[in-house]
């Protein structure tokens, strides 16, 4: 009897536990090795570029699934095309994907997308999420911050004609509103925008090897749910910040159900007043307008417990700027009435409820001029952008903020910002650009984007430079631009001012990026100077990036047709890159000027290496476009012959059969 009892003890042990007598140890089920990616990479491919941060990613397709995987796919207007990696899972009602946790795990964020609603306006559906033993919980999908259709500025309407039917649009390769018989164009018109994201507190810390379940349960009302990655978090408890201030003090209800925006007004008051921090207990927060700060210091317990929600507010008349809506976010002063200082924003959330595009509107996150001032660990999410300023101001730090699933920019610093920097941040489907500075009016300068990451700007560049003096993007990782735009941009474009002084882009990653222009019909590169307003001639450094599985070109050069033989792209000089895998070429020049290479290795090059238009006069003498060669150019791209200008003018390479894509990145 005495030898049975330890067996009895571990059989009821085993039952409790809901696992097989025999396997009492082994703890909650563990499903397959998991796979940690950086930007659908492997992590090794991007050590030292891009942001770190407290989460790590894992896509769906290396899951476990009763679905089925979409993609790869590079074409915009698809759902596998806007994908992190260009692939995901899709899942009918009463299918699931399984990824296993590869460390130990508190939060979720999980990157999804479903149908919309046949007229527009989105539909919610659940999502049944169970991580090991732990009862089911339930995140609540929504459609409804995504689905865009159309032209620029795009509708939520489905249904809607061309909003430009005078433009020319590539479907037709017509103007409609010039042609006879009109064409026919098919609606829903250009879809896009087709991912969210949401967070999920587990409220206990689960171990390594334990097993996420993502279901679709049956009777959803979404038709299918397409799950893009899951971010396994292990999140800090709540901050609590010493002799601060507390909102509650003033009114601020934790709840959400009341409007809490005068009592926050009257709490950044008095701590303005008495030089103490303002403190944001745990607790949602509904505001819906704009909270005015300037001089003051604004602290939550975390992004993941301090959540400041607003709906957008139509307003009676447009205000002075144009806004016909307004919605929750931090401002400073404009800088006409001398702008804020002295702001520190750091530890909560942000949701908005922007679901359209309207350029005039002031529903940001962020906004207003914000000098000598810190951002420091906000999640911002559902706004029109998250952060805009307009300067002229100086001075403004944004570190460890995430900036998710914006209709329009992630930031942009705008018109005289200097001194300022972005580092170790994320922007994830920036409906335009995801990190910007325009120098519209007034010159930017000294400015730095560094050790960031962008993933899946759906319009537009991951990092956009237009115009200014003395700029830096260091060691970025950018990802899955999907239409109409590089991972890296330097632009003379959008009235911004010239660019002078030094230009320094160096140590970064791109990845999948070197997409295709629809209005031009060609492809484009990883890396994308464009004179347009202006010619660039500016003192340009690109060194030590990597230019990984492009599309189509790793580097191009470009001036538009109409201003091709008055502007220029000269000085710029790239050395200690890697190219591996290009659609295309290495180099296509589409402009009269010349740079210089050093060290450019590649590798994977799926055509000549350097595609060389100059500005189209094809003179006997060669290309208006002149390569220098400074040696080290290793993989066979920079052939003798192609130097110093030969035409090599294929302008838009065939692409049906499609590219064929090149193999995997790896280690050089």
């Amino acid at each position: 009897m005495s030898r049975s009892v330890p067996r009895i003890l571990a059989a009821a042990l085993a039952a409790a536990l809901l696992v097989p007598p025999g396997a009492a140890t082994a703890g909650p089920p563990r499903g397959p090795a998991p796979v940690v990616t950086r930007a659908g990479l492997d992590p090794a491919l991007v050590a030292g570029r891009g942001a770190t941060v407290d989460y790590v990613e894992q896509e769906a397709e290396h899951g476990r699934t009763t679905g089925t995987v979409i993609g790869p796919d590079r074409s915009a207007y698809t759902l596998a095309g806007e994908a992190s990696g260009r692939r995901a899972v899709r899942l009918l009602p009463g299918q699931h994907v399984e990824l296993t946790l590869p460390r130990p795990t508190n939060a979720l964020t999980v990157r999804y997308s479903i149908p919309d609603a046949p007229g527009g306006g989105g539909i919610t559906a659940p999502l049944r999420v169970s991580v090991g033993h732990a009862p089911a919980r339930t995140m609540t999908l929504t459609s409804q911050y995504a689905w865009l259709y159309n032209q620029y500025p795009f509708t939520n309407d489905p249904g809607a004609d061309l909003l430009h039917p005078d433009w020319w649009i590539t479907e037709c390769s017509c103007v409609p509103a010039a042609t006879t018989p009109a064409p026919v164009i098919s609606k829903p018109f250009r879809p896009h925008h087709f991912y969210d994201e949401q967070r999920l507190l587990l409220g206990r810390t689960h171990r390594a090897g334990e097993v996420v379940r993502l279901t679709a349960p049956r009777g959803t009302a979404a038709a299918w749910t397409v799950i893009d990655l899951m971010d396994a978090h292990l999140v800090a408890p709540p901050r609590v910040v010493p002799r601060a201030v507390n909102a509650l003090s003033f009114g601020a209800d934790p709840t959400g159900r009341r409007e809490s925006a005068d009592a926050l007004d009257r709490a950044v008051a008095y701590a303005r007043r008495v030089d103490r921090p303002l403190y944001l207990p745990p607790g949602t927060y509904q505001v819906n307008r704009h909270i005015v700060v300037d001089d003051v210091t604004i602290a939550g317990a975390g992004s993941w417990y301090t959540i400041v929600r607003g709906r957008e507010v139509t307003l009676d008349t447009p205000a002075p700027d144009g806004s016909r809506h307004t919605g929750v976010g931090f401002y400073g002063r404009d800088a006409a009435d001398g702008g804020s200082s002295d702001v520190h924003l750091s530890g909560f959330a942000i949701e908005g409820d922007v679901r359209e595009r309207i350029d005039t509107d002031q529903v940001n996150a962020i906004g207003g001029a914000l000098s000598h001032s810190t951002i420091d660990g906000l999640y911002l999410h559902h706004t029109k952008v998250g952060m805009w300023f307009d300067g002229p101001m100086t001075g403004l730090r944004v570190t460890n903020t995430v900036i998710a699933d914006q209709i329009a920019d992630g930031l942009n610093f705008h018109t005289g910002v200097t001194r300022s920097s972005v580092t170790n941040s994320v922007v994830r489907n920036s409906g335009d650009d995801a990190l910007a500075m325009w120098s519209e009016g007034t010159a930017n300068a000294s400015n730095t984007f560094a050790y960031n990451t962008v993933q899946s700007p759906v319009l537009a560049n991951g990092i956009a430079l237009y115009g200014g003096a003395d700029l830096t993007v260091a060691h970025n990782l950018v990802a899955d631009p999907v239409r109409e735009g590089s991972a890296i941009q330097v632009g003379s474009r959008f009235g911004a001012e010239p660019f002078t002084g030094r230009l320094r882009i160096t140590g970064n990653t791109t990845v999948r990026a070197g997409t295709y222009d629809l209005n031009w019909n060609i492809g484009l590169g990883a890396i994308w100077f464009y004179a347009l307003d202006r010619s660039i001639d500016a003192d340009i450094l690109v060194s030590g990036d990597a230019y990984l599985d492009s599309t189509y070109n790793a580097i191009m050069l470009v001036s538009d047709w109409p201003v091709k033989d008055s502007v220029r792209i000269d000085n710029v000089r790239f050395r200690d890159i890697r190219v591996d895998g290009a659609g295309t070429s290495v180099v296509s020049a589409r402009t009269a000027g010349g740079a210089s290479f050093a060290n450019v290795d590649a590798r994977n090059v799926g055509a000549v290496g350097v595609n060389n238009c100059g500005s189209f006069h094809f003179t006997p003498a060669g290309s208006e476009f002149a390569l220098t060669d400074l040696g080290g150019n290793d993989g066979g791209w920079l052939a003798p012959w192609l130097l110093p200008n030969t035409i090599t003018c294929d302008d838009r390479p065939p692409l049906v059969p499609p590219l064929v894509p090149p193999p995997p990145p790896s280690r050089w």
